[in-house]
């Protein structure tokens, strides 16, 4: 049977951990889309990678009150790998599907990246909250959906500069230098891969074996843990975007001989890398 799973972040549970509260939008689908009453059972997920199995105690207008009977096994576990998908901006609903499907496949965290060809454009940060709104909800339901109890991260709206050269660590200031430096950096076993349509090869070249070459080079000891994945725009990269990549140290992969639309090459990405480090074997 399969299970009637709610969101429930840690801060909802009581201190000894054998009640919980959902929110108001929780219950609303509780109550009025599956139509469930005191006594029924059901799961609750805190989005940090635990699950609960549960018990429907009252149902109130905005919030329901669940015992919790025991802690259970995910719905569905996750992946080994610590998989950053950085996707530049695409108009609405293309967005909305990367989204979806990232977290379908198991995807850590989605960078979205300001690029000079993006189709969209961030107005301030009143637009980025609220996109950010949007697409952590979107990230919710797909979550619900795929089993998963760990939520995708849904990272602020980058720069491409700032991406390139910190991945996903932010600038910080520095007063002896004329560009800002990076917050530290986790260890080599990080593999930054851009996607374009041009200057590449492919992706078993550049990622060799997994175990410690990198495709002609060394990049480490040990199995790749982090893989950060870069995607462009609909137009495209210009070409001094690939130059600033490829002056960071990043490897350029193309994916055939086929031009894809950008939520496709998303999507593909994801899927080729975590069949080759994660869980989709």
């Amino acid at each position: 049977m399969t299970r009637r799973r709610f969101y429930a972040p840690p801060e909802a549970f009581s201190p000894d951990g054998r009640a919980a509260q959902l929110s108001a939008e929780e219950t609303r689908h509780l109550r009025s889309v599956l139509r469930l009453k005191p006594g029924d059972e059901i799961f609750l997920f805190d989005g940090a990678g635990k699950e609960f199995q549960g018990q429907v105690e009252t149902v109130a207008r905005d919030a329901t009150e669940v015992s919790v009977i025991n802690q259970v096994d995910p719905a569905q576990p996750e992946s080994s790998l610590d998989l950053t998908l950085a996707v530049a901006l695409v108009k609405g609903e293309k967005f909305d599907l990367v989204i979806q499907k990232a977290t379908e496949l198991g995807v850590t965290r989605i960078m979205p990246v300001m690029t000079s060809r993006a189709d969209v454009r961030i107005k301030g940060d009143g637009d980025a909250e609220r996109k950010m709104t949007r697409w952590e909800r979107i990230a919710l339901e797909a979550t619900k959906q795929c089993g998963r109890a760990h939520l995708m991260k849904i990272e602020r709206p980058k720069i491409f500069s700032d991406l390139v050269r910190c991945g996903d660590k932010d600038p910080i200031a520095v007063t002896d230098a004329s560009e800002d430096a990076c917050a530290p950096v986790k260890d080599h076993s990080d593999v930054r891969i851009m996607f374009a349509e041009r200057q590449g090869t492919s992706l078993s070249e550049v990622l060799g074996d997994g175990k410690g070459d990198w495709g002609k080079g060394d990049w480490g000891k040990g199995h790749w843990q982090t893989v950060t994945a870069l995607i462009g725009p609909e137009g495209g990269w210009a070409d001094d975007e690939i130059d600033q990549a490829l002056a960071a140290g990043w490897k350029i992969v193309t994916l055939g001989g086929r031009i894809l639309r950008a939520e496709t090459a998303a999507i593909v990405a994801a899927t080729l890398i975590q069949h080759r480090f994660g869980d989709l074997r």
